[in-house]
């Protein structure tokens, strides 16, 4: 059943997808979170009925620059024969301040998107998009496929990314002077794990991001 459950998820329709077009994620696929409360309605039940969150805590932290993030936890339940699970915990963030080439700015969305992204990292532990994160092929249209999507389509031999590699990108990040330069790092990075079979997905360039404090 558990696997049923899974499978049953795993796959978003093609209008629920898009390729992101600008910023350090460039490239990269976006899953619509309305398919996923859909998705999961269809399989649990009404949000609030047969499935369910709350909110553990919201955070603003100061970062560099002046900017400001916000960090929001959730837990997610799922209701299967009646009974409640356990907690399904899932963390999100993003910019409240931001600085941009404008001057600073403040988003009046950033806790509705901490929390929009809370919940997505929750719901892939119920496989929600598993084919996505997976670069699955045959999932998703051609066109909106990323490099590394591309290669797993050709049942290419994918390998994982090695420490050496992995730490040699985030110090070029480290050493950007830019996001331009950052976006122009990562672009190279991806095309040279294309050429040589290295994984390199969305959760490739968020850790690499993430290490390199940016």
């Amino acid at each position: 059943m558990s696997l049923k459950i899974y499978e049953q998820l795993g796959t978003p329709p093609a209008d629920a997808l898009r390729q992101i077009q600008g910023g350090r994620l460039k490239g990269m696929t976006d899953i619509n979170p309305q398919w996923r409360y859909e998705v999961m309605t269809a399989t649990f039940g009404i949000c609030g009925i047969g499935w369910k969150y709350e909110v553990v805590s919201r955070e603003f932290v100061p970062g560099a620059n002046d900017e400001i993030s916000v960090f929001v936890d959730i837990n997610l339940f799922v209701k299967i024969d009646e009974k409640w699970s356990e907690a399904i915990p899932g963390t999100g963030g993003s910019m409240y301040v931001a600085k941009e080439r404008n001057g600073m700015f403040t988003s009046d969305e950033a806790v509705k998107m901490a929390t929009t992204d809370a919940l997505s990292t929750a719901l892939k532990m119920l496989g929600v998009a598993a084919d996505i994160y997976r670069g699955k092929d045959g999932k998703k249209p051609t066109q909106i496929q990323s490099k590394y999507e591309k290669q797993n389509t050709q049942s290419t031999q994918l390998k994982e990314m090695s420490t050496a590699v992995f730490q040699n990108i985030v110090s070029q990040l480290l050493s950007a002077k830019d996001r331009d330069d950052e976006e122009k790092i990562l672009e190279k990075a991806e095309n040279f794990c294309a050429d040589k079979n290295i994984i390199f997905n969305a959760d490739t360039k968020v850790a690499l991001i993430k290490a390199a404090g940016l």
